[in-house]
């Protein structure tokens, strides 16, 4: 099981946004066809197999609209599933119809994502490569994609700027070298930080080893350039491999020794999944 789902402020002003942008104007269809002590059974179903995710905000979302809904699920966040119903809602139906779309818009990319995430893990199979995410989120959903990826068997690498030090190509240019950017760096971080390195070509790798970077990202380096970067190293720092991983390329990845593989795609290009809401009969 991933760590409990993050309900920051950022979290609750997604789902509050979500619902303004949804019943700014009300709902006229729904509120001119149902009285308001009408209720219903409503059963959220699988269309696909697929990796749940973000089962908490649907929750969050329904509530929001309406405390009196109720929640039974048969699946929990990181499970794989296969087509069919996965939960259920009770209670009045003007409030489940208003809080369907948005809810489902979250369970739907969230669920993508873990999905995705459940997909390349197993291309890595017994591999002790950890397969991580980036910062490359779509914006206001970090907290919960990076969840999603915890549910999709993947790790999370850095929330935000400030939550490691990574020097990458536009700090060398502008500090003028690897060496100055590592040691400006160590001079003023907080002495616990990790410092990494994003390197291209061997040259740089060895001055960023030489600097004394507690990690190193292979950037774009082919798979046998990757082989030899690991070798070079020698277990002196943390190897990540970033840059042009694709699922298909994971496989022939497993076993070059890398300690961690990064991949944006992971949350910025993950297909929503097929989740809908089906009414009981």
């Amino acid at each position: 099981m991933p760590a409990a789902i993050p309900f920051s402020e950022a979290t609750r002003d997604l789902i509050r946004l979500a619902l303004l942008e949804d019943l700014i104007s009300g709902d006229v269809t729904t509120d001119a066809i149902f009285a308001p002590d009408d209720r219903v059974t409503a059963f959220f179903v699988a269309k696909e197999p697929l990796v749940v995710a973000g089962l908490p905000i649907v929750r969050a979302v329904f509530e929001r609209v309406d405390p009196d809904c109720t929640f039974t699920w048969s699946a929990a966040d990181g499970d794989r599933v296969e087509p069919g119903t996965i939960g259920t809602v009770e209670g009045p139906v003007r409030s489940v119809l208003k809080a369907e779309r948005p809810a489902l818009n979250f369970m739907r990319h969230l669920s993508g994502v873990a999905t995705l995430t459940r997909r390349c893990v197993d291309l890595l199979g017994d591999s002790t490569t950890r397969l991580v995410d980036t910062r490359k989120t779509t914006p206001g959903f970090r907290e919960l994609e990076k969840y999603a990826v915890r549910c999709g068997g993947g790790f999370n690498h850095r929330y935000n700027l400030g939550s490691g030090a990574m020097i990458k190509d536009n700090h060398i240019a502008a500090a003028g070298s690897i060496a100055l950017a590592v040691q400006r760096v160590r001079d003023h971080a907080p002495f616990l930080t990790r410092i990494e390195v994003e390197v291209t070509n061997f040259d740089e790798l060895d001055q960023a080893i030489a600097a004394g970077a507690d990690a190193v990202l292979l950037d774009n380096m082919s798979t046998p350039m990757m082989r030899e970067a690991v070798t070079r190293v020698g277990g002196r720092a943390i190897v990540e491999a970033s840059g042009n991983i694709t699922a298909e390329r994971l496989g022939e990845l497993a076993d070059v020794g890398l300690d961690i593989i990064s991949s944006g795609a992971l949350t910025h290009s993950a297909p929503n999944v097929d989740i809908s809401l089906r009414f009981e009969a």
